[in-house]
Parts: C-alpha cells; sequence; structure tokens
C-alpha cells in the first residue's frame, strides 16, 4: 500500500488497522502507525483512536496518552470514542481511581460530552470492581444530563445488585425501566436467575422466593431455570418438602420440568437416603418423555449403595450399560467403591480390571479406591502392589493416595512400613498433612507406642498440625490407661494445670 501510486486513501488504511485489531495484532498496528508518521502518510481519528484503542488492549493505557499531543499537532479533535477507549483501557488495568479521576476531569472541564457508550463504560468498570453504589450515582447523574439510560445501562446496574446480593432491588430497577418502556433483555433475565442462585447458595432460600414473588407482582414469569434453582437450593438446605412442593407448583403452571428438575430432586432425595422417593422420580422421568443423563445415573446408583440396595444397583448399572448413558469413570468409580463397601472385593477387582484394559483414563483418584478397599478389606499386599505399580509408571503420586497405603499399614499394626511410606512421600516431594499425621500418631496410639507417638506428636505440631477428634479419643483411652503419658507430653502437661 505504501509503495503505490498514488496512495490509498487514509479510509483504505483505517480499514486495515480496523481489521488488525479484529484478529489480535495490536503491536503490528503501532508499528505501522509510526511507519506511517515516517512516510508522511496522512492520518485521522480513526487511526488515532485504533492506535489507543491497540495500546489499550495490550493493557498499556499510558502509551495511549502519548498519542494525544499528535491529535492537536496534526488539527484532530478529541472525540467521545478517543476518552472512552482510554477510560474503558484504564479500568482494564484495575486502575479505578485512575479512571474515575479522568471522567470527572473530562464532565468538569466539558472536554467531551458523556455519551451512552462512556457512561456504560465507566458504569461497568465500577460495577465490575465492586462500587455498585457509585454506578447507581452515575446512573442518576446521566439522568440528570441530555443522555437517557438505555437497555445496557440498565442491565449492568441490575447486574451489579444481583452480584450485590440486592436483588429486591434490583427487582425495582427492573419495573422503573418497564414504566420508561424499555423492555428487558435475556441479559437482564440472566441477572435476575444469577441472584436468586446467589442468594440459594449462600442458604437464603426464602429470600430467593420472595424475590421470585416480586418477579411475578411485575409481570415477570419465572421460567424452569428458576424454579430449578430455588429447588436446589432448598435441597443443598436439606428441606426436601419444600424443595418438593416448588417442583409441584412447577408442574402446575403449565411448566415442563427438565433432566436438572429431576436431577435436583432426585440428588436431595438420595442425600437423604429416601431411595423410594429416588426411584419413583427416577421411573417418572421416562414416561414424561424425557431421557435419564449420566448424572440421573450415577445420582442413584451411590445413593442406592449407600444404602446397600446392592442388588437393585448392579440391576440399574446392567440396564445403565444396555440402553445408554453410557457409564463415564464416576459410574464405575461409585460402583468400585460400592463393592469394596460390602466387602465384595473379588467382583470390585474383576470390574477394576476390565476398566484397566479397555481404557487409558483412569486417573488417580480411581487408583485409590482401588488401595483404600483392598486396605480396609484386609489386602493389603495387593494394595501396596498396585500402590508401587503406580510410582513405577511414573504417576505422579498425591498426598490422598500416600495416606491410604499408610492408613493400611497402621490399621494392620505395621507402623515401621507407615513410617518408611511417610518419609518416602517426603523424599518424593509430596509433603504430609494434617491426616497424614493424625493417621500415623493414631497408629502408635493404637498400638500403645507412646515413646515414637510424641515424636511424631512434635513433628506435626512443628508443621502447624493438630490432633482432631479421633486422635483426642485415642489419647484420652491411653491417658486413662496410663496417666504417666502426660508428664511425657510437655504441651499437653502445661494445658493441663492451666
Amino acid at each position: 500500500m505504501v509503495r503505490m501510486k498514488p496512495l490509498p486513501s487514509v479510509v483504505d488504511f483505517s480499514k486495515l488497522f480496523k481489521n488488525m485489531i479484529s484478529m489480535k495484532h495490536y503491536s503490528t498496528v503501532v508499528s505501522l502507525f509510526r511507519e506511517m508518521q515516517i512516510l508522511g502518510i496522512l492520518i485521522d481519528g480513526f487511526i488515532l483512536n485504533s492506535v489507543i484503542n491497540s495500546y489499550c488492549l495490550m493493557h498499556h493505557a499510558h502509551f495511549g496518552f502519548s498519542v494525544l499531543p499528535i491529535y492537536l499537532k496534526n488539527g484532530i479533535t478529541f472525540d467521545v470514542v478517543t476518552f472512552t477507549t482510554l477510560l474503558r483501557g484504564i479500568f482494564d488495568e484495575n486502575k479505578v481511581r485512575d479512571a474515575v479521576e479522568l471522567f470527572k476531569k473530562l464532565v468538569r472541564e466539558k472536554i467531551c460530552e458523556p455519551n451512552e457508550v462512556m457512561y456504560a463504560t465507566v458504569m461497568n468498570g465500577l460495577s465490575k470492581s465492586g462500587h455498585t453504589q457509585k454506578t447507581l450515582s452515575l446512573l442518576r447523574l446521566m439522568e440528570q444530563g441530555n443522555t437517557e439510560p438505555n437497555i445496557y445501562i440498565y442491565n449492568i446496574v441490575i447486574d451489579s445488585l444481583c452480584k450485590d446480593g440486592n436483588s429486591d432491588t434490583a427487582i425495582n430497577f427492573l419495573n422503573e425501566m418497564k414504566q420508561k418502556g424499555i423492555h428487558p433483555d435475556i441479559l437482564t433475565y440472566n441477572s435476575l436467575i444469577d441472584g436468586l442462585y446467589g442468594l440459594c447458595k449462600e442458604g437464603k432460600v426464602e429470600d430467593a422466593e420472595e424475590v421470585m414473588k416480586h418477579m411475578v407482582e411485575k409481570g415477570i414469569q419465572p421460567n424452569v431455570i428458576t424454579y430449578n434453582m430455588i429447588m436446589d437450593g432448598y435441597c443443598l438446605c436439606g428441606q426436601l418438602d419444600r424443595a418438593r412442593r416448588i417442583f409441584d407448583i412447577l408442574i402446575d403452571k403449565g411448566i415442563e420440568p427438565n433432566i436438572f428438575s429431576y436431577n435436583i430432586l432426585i440428588n436431595g432425595y438420595c442425600k437423604k437416603k429416601k431411595l423410594d422417593e429416588a426411584m419413583q422420580l427416577f421411573c417418572e422421568i421416562s414416561q414424561k418423555g424425557l431421557k435419564p443423563d449420566i448424572v440421573t445415573y450415577n445420582t442413584i446408583l451411590q445413593g442406592l449403595f449407600e444404602v446397600g440396595r446392592i442388588g437393585v444397583a448392579k440391576q440399574l448399572f446392567v440396564e445403565m450399560v444396555s440402553t445408554g448413558p453410557a457409564p463415564d469413570l464416576y459410574s464405575y468409580c461409585t460402583l468400585l467403591d460400592g463393592y469394596f463397601k460390602y466387602g465384595l472385593v473379588e467382583e470390585a477387582m474383576s470390574l477394576f480390571n476390565k476398566l484397566e484394559r479397555k481404557t487409558e483414563n483412569i486417573d488417580i483418584i480411581s487408583y485409590n479406591i482401588i488401595i483404600n478397599g483392598l486396605c480396609k478389606n484386609g489386602e493389603l499386599d495387593k494394595a501396596h502392589a498396585i500402590f508401587e505399580k503406580l510410582s513405577s509408571m511414573g504417576l505422579l503420586l498425591n498426598v490422598r493416595i500416600y495416606t491410604t497405603m499408610i492408613t493400611g499399614f497402621c490399621l494392620q499394626g505395621l507402623l515401621d512400613e507407615a513410617k518408611d511410606m511417610l518419609r518416602k512421600m517426603e523424599e518424593n516431594n509430596c509433603l504430609p498433612d494434617n491426616v497424614t499425621y493424625n493417621v500415623i500418631v493414631q497408629g502408635y496410639l493404637r498400638c500403645r507406642k507412646i515413646n515414637e507417638m510424641v515424636t511424631f506428636m512434635k513433628e506435626m505440631t512443628g508443621r502447624g498440625f493438630s490432633f482432631d477428634a479421633t486422635t483426642a479419643e485415642f489419647l484420652v483411652e491411653a491417658i486413662s490407661e496410663n496417666p504417666s503419658i502426660v508428664d511425657m507430653l510437655p504441651e499437653l502437661h502445661s494445658e493441663i494445670k492451666k
């Protein structure tokens, strides 16, 4: 382009810059702009704004300000786009105070008249930085001027309020915008739903339900997602009756529950070990023309094993394999954990061997289930063999799997092996945690090897760890048999004397 005679127009160069920015070649835009200056090629406001935008997108807004004198030198007027770009760049660098000061200066010195985009940029920056009240104040300031708030402005305010857990005020703003003839869009509703979700997660489900009633009063009909959130909130709080009431209201309103609705309620029932109710809902899914998904099956499987209904769990797994969805690793882990829990070691190992042959995606969590299950069922040698196999495979072993192996040794009274494993994990840069130390201290207490226990107790104290309830029980039991143990524990002895 620069070699052409005559030169392409400034519009052509502008199009080139625009495309390069969309392709994220920001540094190239800056480099080519410098070349244009050297060659004396004509530039305009769009070119300069593109350069400022490129600096800001590279998080160098301060370099963007160095472009401003070029406007003056070339007789090009600053416009609202120029400063909006700079404001957005400053906010992106989390320099909120600098952005606010620049905005105040623009308004105070009448450098440029803010438009909807500039107001939205500043309000969005304030909102994302947690300055909700300042965002609201700016909305009111905007209303006093010549710029009318639009849907985008209201969405920023409503989203900010919902993130603060102030959904009730957000509903009022929704009503205000509707009175002004501004129709809410999908972003408005998404913010309100997120607000409800936030309340539900915090356990304020009744507040969330109250906000939903306000929505209805203001003419906003909740959809299946809204009802699902309220249901999930009640399930998280263990209030299944209320969750079921919301499910029934959903149906009464003529809204079709989706698979998420069923999964939420099934999970709630399984957590409370109400498997009859969970199975009833499970059977209802296909009657409603829906299909259980992987989450549905995994939830039911885990629930059945929790209450010892092993036969039904096996039958369900067979159904899952034959009709779908295909079991995932979580499904197999649920089955393995269930088999080990009820002493079905052979079935567990048979399933595990099949799993090893058919997939390369077995993770460290799966191996931990196997090792833990074998240890708890007295198959320590097999567990140790699998552990050693993992080490030879070069897998990165975590603190949990080491602790599982140490637990196995301690339960069998093999304290030297447990101690060796503890040192081995440290050598492999896997530091023991509070659980690891409690397990090994319990092992020594169980065997009444107090001197060695004291050594580990001092070690764990030095690392900032403390006894858990089980370790404390073992210690109390040991002291009741031999009170002189207290004298061996200086820290404990001083506490007792206090």
